[in-house]
């Protein structure tokens, strides 16, 4: 997903993993990286609140939206980060 701010273009990418909270602020230090946002994705509970997720019961996993300038920072870049620190 991509949209035009301005004049640098801002994508999106999503990844899942085990904790949002740690995840979420490794990539915010990273230059490029415009915003990180925490959330849950998948599951078949509506709305479930960080508890329900915690139980395992509701089919969520933690995860993050990340807006990044890929004039600044690669897509692929954002993987391998992700796979080093998963």
């Amino acid at each position: 997903m991509s949209f035009s701010h301005g004049q640098n273009e801002i994508k999106q990418a999503y990844f899942a993993s085990g904790c949002f909270w740690c995840v979420e602020s490794i990539f915010e230090s990273l230059e490029g990286v415009n915003n990180v946002e925490s959330g849950y994705s998948g599951g078949w509970l509506k709305n479930p609140t960080y508890n329900q997720v915690l139980t395992g019961k509701t089919g969520h996993a933690e995860s993050v939206r990340i807006s990044y300038n890929p004039n600044q920072i690669s897509f692929s870049n954002l993987v391998e980060v992700f796979f080093r620190i998963t």
